[in-house]
């Protein structure tokens, strides 16, 4: 019976030690095959970042997360202190106190300096967004009511994406997320963007890479991002209400490799041989990616 019973205890060690491998074997698979950055159902947080502004930008809202909370607990304690301290009932004569010096400077100089220290990061992160930083590459994007038109002045390429229906949908395919002919790009490359729009007003929304720019017709708005090393799909939506169909048109920014990039181009290039250029806001490059409009 003993012997039975340390070899139940056994067992019951060995069942336990596995089911813990296979968890955090589990845990580590699911980190390493992320390939996606999109929302998530019962999501709280930001998603993950990618890229140095998108990482800059989550740093500086995390740091302001704190700020607040701090603030907030110190108020809401203040609020307590002084309806137990000058409740009613110890203080039958109320104070006539109507000035206090110290108190003024203290509410005053305080928030400027909370101000201040929330100013420095701010400042360099709209420092880093500027639309004059060196890229490598530069894609047009217009938005339509409902899809997007993306551009390639390089390589004189240009093709619509519209979201895939609901009745289409193959395996692995997101439903309202995923669009026909995804906006492909090489990784580890930095991207200007040229956004602008052929009717109502549009948002570029993509929040894992810190994108988001309206698109207004007539008008020509410039962002640039880097997209990380790794094969992976970012995911957006128009976040600007435009019209009936307003939540059927995502954005997918497809990250390849060079080479899978490069294949993907060459046929590309047939695929949309003879898709009719637009003669509204066309664009030349120059050497050094600096943008001019052509009239």
């Amino acid at each position: 019976m003993k012997m039975n019973f340390q070899a139940l205890i056994v067992s019951w060690k060995e069942k336990i030690k596995i089911s813990l491998i296979g968890i955090i074997y589990f845990v580590f698979s699911i980190a390493n095959t992320a390939y996606a950055s999109e929302p998530k159902p019962w999501q709280m947080d930001l998603q993950e970042p990618a890229g140095i502004i998108a990482s800059k930008a989550t740093d500086l809202h995390n740091f302001l997360l704190v700020i607040i909370t701090l603030i907030s607990v110190f108020v809401l304690g203040l609020l307590v202190y002084v309806c137990i301290k000058f409740k009613e009932k110890p203080n039958v004569k109320p104070s006539k106190t109507s000035h206090n010096t110290l108190i003024e400077v203290i509410w005053t100089v305080v928030p400027v300096l909370i101000l201040v220290v929330i100013a420095i990061p701010s400042f360099k992160l709209l420092y880093l967004t500027e639309a004059d930083k060196p890229v490598d590459m530069v894609v047009k994007v217009s938005g339509a009511q409902w899809y997007w038109n993306y551009e390639y002045p390089d390589e004189e390429i240009s093709f619509d994406s519209y979201m895939i229906a609901e009745n289409e949908l193959k395996e692995n395919q997101k439903r309202l997320l995923d669009v026909d002919n995804p906006l492909v790009v090489p990784e580890g490359t930095r991207i200007k963007f040229l956004i602008t729009g052929n009717d109502v007003m549009h948002s570029f929304f993509v929040p894992s890479l810190a994108l988001q720019v309206y698109s207004i017709a007539g008008r020509v708005n410039e962002i640039w991002t880097e997209v990380p090393m790794g094969k992976k799909k970012y995911y957006g939506q128009c976040n600007q209400i435009c019209g009936v169909n307003h939540a059927y048109m995502p954005i997918v920014i497809q990250a390849l490799p060079q080479n899978e990039y490069k294949e993907w181009l060459k046929e590309a290039k047939v695929k949309f041989a003879n898709v009719k250029q637009t003669n509204f806001n066309k664009f030349a490059l120059l050497d050094k990616k600096e943008i001019k409009e052509i009239k």
